[in-house]
C-alpha cells in the first residue's frame, strides 16, 4: 500500500510538471470536488474513479481505513505509476457516498459494511 506521505510527494511532483508547463489552475470551492482543474488545491489529492469522475480529496482523509483499503485495492487492480492518475476501484456515486460517510465521521462497522459490500462487487 502507498503511504499518504508518498502519494502527496507523487502529487506534488505532479503539480510541478503542470506548472511548469505553463498551465492554469481553476479555482475550486469546498472541500471535495468534481470539478475540472489541471492541479488540486492545497492539502487535497486527485483521485480517479473506475467511470472517469475525478475528485479533490482532503490528505487527512486518505488515513482513514476506506481510503487505505481503497488504494490497497486500487494498487492491485491498476497498479500505481508516477506518470499516470491514481484510479479507485468504484464508481463516482460509491465515491460520493464515501466522502459523505467520511465527513459525518461513520462508525468503524459501518465503514466495514461499505468496504464489505465494495469488495463484493469487485469480486
Amino acid at each position: 500500500m502507498i503511504s499518504s506521505r508518498k502519494l502527496a510527494q507523487l502529487a506534488k511532483k505532479w503539480q510541478r510538471m503542470v506548472a511548469s508547463s505553463g498551465r492554469q489552475t481553476a479555482s475550486i470551492n469546498g472541500c471535495c470536488s468534481t470539478a475540472i482543474a489541471y492541479v488540486a488545491d492545497k492539502g487535497h489529492c486527485v483521485l480517479y474513479t473506475t467511470d472517469g469522475a475525478r475528485f479533490e480529496v482532503p490528505l487527512m482523509y486518505l488515513n482513514t481505513a476506506i481510503f487505505c483499503e481503497l488504494l490497497r485495492m486500487s494498487q492491485e487492480e491498476f497498479g500505481f505509476t508516477s506518470d499516470s492518475k491514481i484510479t479507485l476501484p468504484c464508481d463516482a456515486s460509491v465515491m460520493e457516498y464515501v466522502m459523505c460517510l467520511i465527513r459525518r465521521e461513520a462508525s468503524e462497522e459501518v465503514e466495514r459494511a461499505l468496504l464489505s459490500s465494495i469488495t463484493q462487487k469487485l469480486n
